[in-house]
């Protein structure tokens, strides 16, 4: 019997599918995750339930951050259905394990978090008219997976990519027990996988709610950095006419449209050339934006103690050009809707994702009634002479206010730092120190009485100090060279027996020269292939507290006074070759090179 066209196509479609299907699940892994998706049902009938399952499971001492309330820069795990081709199916909101609660040290609180083997469900049900006749049809799930998977000690944030898998309906549905069931939690219908439950407001009332998401943003903590410049703005065009006021009152307020604007157009870009939405907090996924804001409150934090000025406050209060001065208002309300964002309210989150389920244009508007709830307070303040008279006097009070909010300004800097993978956060604290240094030369140094020359001297300086720090410091980290071991008696004691030649590398986290060590030593390429070549047993012997094996070792066996120390224990020598300062590298390579 010769098959039709249409017939050989479903026979490839289901060959296709057959790998994705609850038929014949497979196993991935990334990183430090393995996953696989199953369906509860083979086939669906029009009109009917199902789920599939993702089944994950995490190697030792790994966890992913289960809620969006705890979890730092929204790197909670999400899990987002995507279906292919026509819309028959309606994914309702995903059903997640119970978390544990863990005291996540480097945020300095208590988290909630996932491990192990777990399962996250995602129920769906079937549109009535999904088939017309008689027949099948398998429609093609795309399951995007997103997350950081972090340890006590460091973070990852792996490209999942996304699980495939495909729904078989047919109205002739064989009777077949259920793979597994779903936990006893009432779903709520979730609309194109991201939109969330406010995916059944009216446009009138998602509009609201975005104004009302605004609103919220101007009691964020993440804007207080700005707070002492925006009440000296408004304390001194208090003194201005009434003209005057609005008008810089509005280019602020325009400087927040702006940012908002740019979210739109970024939000259009991504939609229509890459087919994807612009989720919010995904820009603290990437360490770079984390570790660039973190640096600006530090920057700010010291105009908040004196050390240098900007031209914002002055051209404000109308000692500069009335161009630079509406320029200044204008890039002070951009910055302030940056700062205000980051620790934003649920609505905020719910009014993004509504907005971005929406076509482009209602999507753009949705977005820029959020930038005008937030503007709305400054407008109505700014055209009211009366009101502005009535706040306090500039004085004392101002400047006891603005330094206050310095000291407010570097936690939230550190909190930021304390968030970064670790193998970036030495470096950012560290590039922070000198470019605090860097902004007091440059404020500090000069006066308005310095030699011009002089005073661009110094300013070159501290600019060229910042930027070779910067080199220094921010470079993405190559990863370690060397398969560093853990210290362990036995397995250093093993490999003496053997005749094997044993490198102890004694460090500490707090210890600056053991950092200088790393870069000029082991970071070394011919010093890391020499250890690979010859056979080399490296461990890390780590000193950072004092109930560490390799402390009580250091100490006690090995009778060292402190780190920096490195040994490299020869076959058949009973003594090691030790090194106490931080530039041996060709001693130990001429060592290394000896070998057999």
């Amino acid at each position: 019997m010769r098959a039709t066209t249409k017939e050989v196509i479903f026979i490839f479609a289901l060959l296709a599918a057959g790998s994705i299907t609850g038929l014949a699940p497979e196993r991935r892994k990334v990183d430090v995750v393995s996953f696989l998706a199953e369906q509860q049902f083979d086939t669906v009938s029009p009109d009917g339930k199902s789920a599939i399952a993702i089944h994950f499971e995490l190697e030792k001492n790994w966890h992913f951050y289960a809620s969006a309330d705890t979890a730092p820069g929204g790197m909670n795990l999400k899990v987002d259905p995507n279906e292919q081709g026509s819309h028959v199916l309606t994914f309702f909101k995903p059903i997640f394990p119970k978390s544990d609660w863990l005291l996540d040290e480097a945020l300095g609180k208590k988290v909630e978090v996932v491990g192990g083997k777990f399962t996250v469900y995602l129920p769906f049900s079937v549109a009535a008219d999904a088939i017309q006749t008689s027949g099948e049809r398998i429609i093609a799930i795309d399951i995007g997976i997103e997350g950081a998977v972090c340890t006590t000690t460091q973070c990852r944030v792996p490209d999942f990519g996304s699980v495939r898998t495909a729904v078989k309906i047919t109205r002739e549905v064989a009777a077949a027990p259920a793979k597994f069931n779903l936990p006893a939690v009432q779903p709520r219908a979730v609309s194109g996988g991201f939109a969330g439950q406010w995916a059944s407001y009216s446009v009138w009332a998602a509009l609201i709610l975005a104004f009302l998401a605004g609103l919220s943003l101007n009691i964020m903590p993440c804007v207080w950095p700005v707070l002492p410049l925006i009440v000296m703005r408004i304390v001194e065009q208090a003194k201005q006419d009434k003209g005057k006021s609005i008008a810089m009152g509005f280019a602020f307020c325009l400087g927040i449209l702006l940012f908002f604007a740019s979210l739109a157009g970024a939000n259009i870009v991504l939609q229509v050339f890459y087919g994807t939405v612009l989720q919010w907090g995904d820009q603290f996924r990437n360490p770079a934006f984390v570790a660039g804001m973190a640096l600006l409150l530090v920057v700010l934090a010291q105009f908040c103690f004196g050390v240098f000025t900007i031209g914002v406050p002055s051209s404000i209060a109308g000692k500069s050009s009335l161009g630079k001065g509406y320029w200044g208002a204008v890039g002070m309300g951009f910055v302030a809707a940056i700062l205000s964002t980051p620790c934003s309210f649920a609505i905020l989150a719910a009014a993004f994702a509504w907005a971005q389920a929406q076509p482009l244009l209602l999507a753009t508007v949705a977005i820029m009634v959020i930038g005008v709830g937030m503007a709305v307070p400054y407008a109505i303040l700014t055209s009211m002479p009366g009101l502005l008279k009535r706040l306090p006097k500039a004085g004392r009070w101002m400047e006891l206010f603005k330094q206050a909010i310095g000291f407010v300004l570097l936690v939230i800097a550190v909190k930021l730092i304390g968030a970064l993978p670790q193998t970036r956060r030495m470096g950012v604290l560290y590039f922070a120190v000198v470019l605090g240094f860097c902004v007091w030369m440059w404020g500090g140094w000069v006066s308005y009485n310095t030699k011009l020359s002089r005073k661009w001297l110094i300013r070159i300086i501290a600019m060229a100090l910042a930027v070779a720090a910067g080199w220094s410091f921010l470079r993405a980290p190559a990863g370690e060279r060397i398969s560093w071991q853990n210290y362990d008696t036995d397995l250093i004691e093993t490999a003496r027996i053997e005749g094997r030649p044993v490198l102890i590398k004694f460090t500490a986290d707090w210890c600056l020269s053991c950092q200088v060590v790393e870069k000029t030593v082991y970071s070394r390429k011919d010093v890391a292939e020499l250890i690979k070549k010859k056979g080399v047993l490296a461990i890390k012997a780590d000193t950072t507290t004092g109930d560490l094996p390799a402390t009580f070792a250091l100490k006690n066996v090995y009778n060292e006074p402190g780190v920096p120390v490195s040994m490299l224990f020869m076959p058949g020598e009973k003594e090691s070759v030790r090194w106490r300062g931080m530039s041996f590298a060709g001693e130990l390579k001429a060592l290394l090179e000896k070998l057999p």
